[in-house]
């Protein structure tokens, strides 16, 4: 058997792209890293390893605490992370969620080809740099009075439809039909409220990014064929969350928990893994907050891409409908649901946390859309500004592996500030446009050295594990053509 040693920490190759960390005093269970060798030794880097050991301690969590192929050291849980937590008898945990309640990516296709941008890139990307408000702070594309946050809160792309920047094809190709009906708008803080107001169809900060690609390379034709992409179109990429609003609440139920449940704290590895007990009042007032948020993070990326249509109907003066501008698929990577699972061969309710994980359901899964149902769900799977990015199903070994969750990018290799002193963004721009035609748009150039194609791990090797391992299937790749940072 081979093993691994990373400081404190001790995996055991249990099959090929599987490591264990078996269970020692205090884990409830064993924990598992999916990773070839070259990826676990990007992954034990940093402090990614010991979280997720650390989650195993949560009361509650079954069969394994699991690393997705692009895991990084994060907040509690890793990025990467997927823990299913009986979710009578364990409990939910706002670090397994993230700041950014549903942060996700949504694909919007169109029937232009490579050709058809040709030496209107700069032209393009200005307009949509004009178009969609991004950076810090505020700037949205709706204002946020009461009714309009109460709707978004509450019903998600339903409100969105009607308001009409959606179509009802928007719905039906979204996680959960772009609604969540356990949201509580009235669990969420006004502070959260008041910070979400003026961010509705915003991009934000960080590693968020609206991209223009090209399809390169398609795998699965039929697969493809399903989804409605083929090679040299043009699709656009969306990624985002729920800005500050869903960073309050996390914070907000953080504070809660510290207050209230102290003494469940107590037995923990990590302050950051807080959580509250499964049935408790706080863990119903927190669900009922984060699916707000989740609400409302779907009706941010539905009004981008409202932005986004608009923006080419001018550019190509031709209406959006007639660019067939229609969404593949939209899914999200910092979610906790209640999710029904077989567990040591018995149907359990239980809490799937992804954190920078995405959810990779099979064909056949009855909430897979019905568009898709026979092929599988789409899953998205973001590379850097300077690699290709992924489409890929949900894999046949997903529900017994990973409690149908895969990886949800390339995955982060160095901290933004150590990005910051190796890169300049001048000259990253430079770089992409002279040798990769990329064209690059941000606020400044420091965002850009913090998302430097250098800083991440490679994708093509997430993928490829992801494909091996059966829980999730490449389709299709992409390569950026534009990009756009706040």
């Amino acid at each position: 058997m081979t093993t691994f040693d990373a400081g404190d920490v001790t995996l055991s190759e249990v099959e090929e792209f599987v490591w264990e960390i078996a269970r020692e005093d205090g884990m409830n269970t064993p924990a598992r890293v999916l990773a070839s060798e070259s990826l676990l030794e990007a992954i034990a880097d940093d402090d990614t390893l010991r979280q997720i050991r650390n989650v195993t301690h949560l009361p509650g969590v079954v069969e394994h605490a699991l690393c997705m192929p692009d895991g990084h050291q994060g907040y509690g849980f890793p990025v990467g992370g997927v823990a299913a937590i009986d979710a009578e008898n364990g409990c939910i945990s706002p670090g397994g969620v993230g700041f950014d309640i549903n942060c996700g990516v949504r694909m919007v296709k169109t029937n232009l080809e490579y050709s058809d941008i040709t030496g209107r890139e700069e032209e393009l990307v200005d307009a949509l740099f004009d178009a969609v408000p991004t950076g810090l702070g505020g700037g949205g594309v709706v204002t946020g009075d009461a009714e309009t946050m109460t709707g978004a809160l509450e019903r998600g792309l339903d409100w969105a439809h009607e308001a009409g920047y959606a179509t009802r094809d928007d719905l039906k190709h979204c996680e959960d039909g772009g609604y969540r009906p356990d949201a509580e708008p009235e669990k969420v803080s006004q502070k959260a409220t008041d910070r979400g107001r003026n961010q509705l169809g915003s991009l934000g900060s960080g590693n968020h990014f609206l991209e223009v690609q090209r399809v390169t390379d398609i795998y699965r034709d039929d697969v493809a064929a399903t989804y409605g992409l083929e090679a040299d179109q043009l699709v656009v990429l969306i990624h985002c969350g729920s800005r500050g609003l869903g960073h309050q609440v996390c914070s907000d139920y953080l504070r809660r928990i510290e207050e209230e449940h102290a003494d469940f704290l107590d037995d923990l590895p990590d302050d950051n893994l807080a959580a509250a007990p499964a049935g408790s009042e706080l863990a119903e007032d927190y669900y009922g907050a984060m699916c707000a948020a989740i609400n409302f993070a779907w009706v941010n990326r539905q009004l981008i891409t409202h932005q986004v249509r608009e923006t080419f109907a001018d550019v190509f003066d031709t209406p959006w409908p007639e660019l067939g501008m229609e969404l593949l698929y939209d899914v999200s990577h910092n979610i906790a649901k209640r999710e029904t699972h077989e567990v040591e061969g018995e149907e359990r309710e239980v809490f799937v946390h992804r954190k920078g994980a995405t959810r990779a359901f099979p064909a056949g899964h009855p909430e897979v859309p019905t568009a898709y149902r026979d092929a599988g769900q789409p899953v998205i799977i973001p590379g850097s500004m300077g690699a290709g990015s992924y489409v890929l199903r949900g894999g046949a070994e997903s529900m017994d592996r990973t409690f149908g969750s895969t990886a949800h990018g390339a995955g982060r290799l160095m901290s933004r500030t150590q990005a910051k002193r190796e890169y300049r963004g001048e000259e990253i721009r430079s770089d992409l446009r002279e040798h990769e035609h990329v064209y690059v748009k941000a606020e400044s150039g420091a965002t850009i050295a913090e998302e430097a194609p250098g800083v991440y791990k490679d994708v093509d090797e997430v993928v490829r594990v992801s494909e091996a391992l059966g829980i999730g299937d490449t389709v299709a790749r992409t390569f950026p053509v534009l990009n756009i940072k706040g």
